[in-house]
């Protein structure tokens, strides 16, 4: 886990069913940037999980709704004191509709908002605002079902002309879902006093079908928060498709278990990319790079970024394209236990991922075992690229 060096201190709001982006992209991102996050549910303690949902655009009148990870909480709602904080987030999803009926839940978020501190909420998360009597008289914005309710609250509603919109009204911060996280969290990140250095960083994604869906719109959303200007690739696709995404998690049996997770949206062309124009490479874990390794021009691809000395940062099964690549060769490396026969084979000397959240670097390679490591996986990435958060 990265090393919280800033000094602040947030508090992430949970709750069963909360979504699952909302809740553990801007969790893992505050803590690769060096800020200590709690993470708390009423009537739960830390080490207990919450249930999380997948809610996603499908052509529909309304969202769907598909379960998502498991989230480990680390901290325990009954002993908050938030005068140690000093911001906090609240997560959309459903979680929200029954929290808002929680005094406790409603005495918190007053605290925060009468402190002056500030309060980030997203999507379906603006209820619990509307709820705590905290939104009169203040521009905000939210998923547009919420709308009626924020104007009964007396807000000054701002519709969302895109569903990534963001809106500030003093110490308050909202968003209409979580396309929004990289205004969000930055807005966020500022409001805590962080300063963002060195951001103008060009990446590449390399995507593919079955893709785990945290282990690319995580650090897709963290370093576009940054300023990064961040491309998605997919081969035989183009900018505006979208790849379906793989949850896998961690549930007690042997291996991980794989449920559905968002459709993902490419940015950019896969054919005819320029990978001068990059500064740097990501390779998410999943399914997808056990046949992204066998495409000759995505094993090109990664060549060119490896010896060009480019920053390369590849997670859980992501390793299987580095072997299949031929770069590993010399290289210290870990991975998901299951790729360690790819990456000894390879020639690479194999770093035992004890706890499962360890990463490590190695020249310009950034390597991690599963996703539990964003947090350290993009905090060593962001220093190769000399991409720093100052508070």
């Amino acid at each position: 886990m990265a090393n919280a060096k800033s000094g602040r201190r947030v508090l992430l709001l949970c709750g069963d069913y909360a979504e699952d982006y909302e809740v553990m992209v801007p969790f893992q991102a505050l803590l690769a940037y060096g800020v200590c996050v709690d993470a708390v549910c009423p009537g739960k303690k830390a080490g207990d999980f919450c249930r999380t949902a997948i809610h996603d655009s499908s052509g529909h009148q309304t969202y769907t709704e598909t379960r998502g990870h498991n989230f480990t909480l680390n901290a325990s709602f009954d002993e908050i004191d938030h005068t140690k904080y000093h911001g906090l987030i609240i997560p959309g999803g459903r979680a929200p509709e029954y929290l808002a009926m929680n005094a406790s839940v409603l005495d918190l978020v007053r605290n925060f908002i009468n402190s002056g501190k500030p309060v980030a909420s997203i999507c379906h998360g603006q209820l619990i605002l509307a709820a705590a009597g905290s939104v009169e008289g203040r521009k905000c914005t939210a998923y547009p079902a919420v709308g009626p309710a924020l104007i009964a609250a007396g807000a000054l509603w701002v519709e969302p002309d895109t569903m990534a919109a963001c809106v500030v009204d003093g110490n308050i911060i909202t968003g209409a879902t979580y396309d929004g996280h990289p205004e969000f969290i930055r807005l966020f990140v500022e409001a805590l006093g962080g300063v963002i250095t060195t951001s103008n960083k060009r990446i590449l994604f390399l995507c593919g079908d079955y893709m785990e869906d945290y282990e690319v719109t995580v650090p897709f959303q963290s370093l576009q928060a940054l300023g990064c200007y961040v491309d998605a690739v997919c081969p035989k696709k183009k900018a505006g498709d979208t790849c379906p995404t793989a949850v896998h998690d961690f549930e007690g049996d042997q291996t991980y278990s794989e449920k559905p997770g968002h459709d993902f949206t490419l940015t950019a062309n896969f054919e005819g990319i320029d990978a001068s124009s990059y500064d740097a490479l990501v390779i998410p874990g999943g399914r997808a790079p056990e046949y992204l390794a066998l495409d000759e021009k995505v094993i090109a691809l990664v060549k060119n970024f490896m010896e060009s000395g480019k920053p390369v940062a590849s997670i859980c099964h992501g390793q299987q394209i580095l072997a299949a690549a031929g770069v590993l060769k010399g290289r210290k490396c870990t991975a998901y236990p299951a790729v360690k026969l790819n990456v000894v084979l390879a020639g690479a000397t194999w770093l035992e991922p004890d706890p499962i959240d360890r990463c490590f670097t190695d020249g310009n390679l950034v390597t991690g075992a599963a996703w539990p490591g964003h947090p350290e996986f993009i905090s060593q990435l962001l220093a190769l690229l000399c991409i720093k958060v100052s508070f």
